[in-house]
């Protein structure tokens, strides 16, 4: 069954929809920008911006019982494709081996007229400390 999961260190969502999904073992979370919870306000930047998207990312993760070490796959939006080199850099400091898998677009526009959005999925243990019966995760 699938619940709801809000983090009490993210802006409010603008629009139908939650800060992420929890799903069995799985965390879905919603598109995330470099806005900054306690003003509302983006940051000025492409790294700013990716560096608070990527800290919103990891809230709603926390939770949903999860973290950043759990991700399996990014969505990453671009508002500017020029502007990869810098979100990669920036992205590079919060992952690490084996990275998640990752796609990165280039749109026309973003909420708020972000430079960047991230999603993502990943998993999150259960109650005996591992992914589920005979991962492989070395729990």
């Amino acid at each position: 069954m699938k619940k709801e999961v809000v983090s009490k260190k993210s802006s409010a969502a603008i629009g139908p929809y939650s800060h992420g999904i929890e799903f069995g073992n799985l965390v879905f979370v919603s598109g995330q920008i470099g806005v900054d919870p306690k003003t509302n306000n983006l940051f000025e930047g492409i790294k700013e911006q990716t560096k608070q998207a990527l800290v919103n990312l990891k809230n709603v993760l926390e939770a949903g019982k999860s973290d950043i070490n759990n991700v399996l796959k990014t969505t990453v939006y671009l508002a500017d494709m020029n502007d990869f080199p810098i979100m990669n850099e920036v992205y590079a400091t919060f992952f690490k081996k084996p990275y998640p898998a990752r796609a990165t677009i280039q749109v026309t526009k973003l909420p708020k007229g972000a430079l960047v959005e991230i999603e993502c999925m990943a998993y999150r243990k259960d109650k005996k400390g591992c992914c589920d019966e005979g991962c492989q995760c070395n729990c």
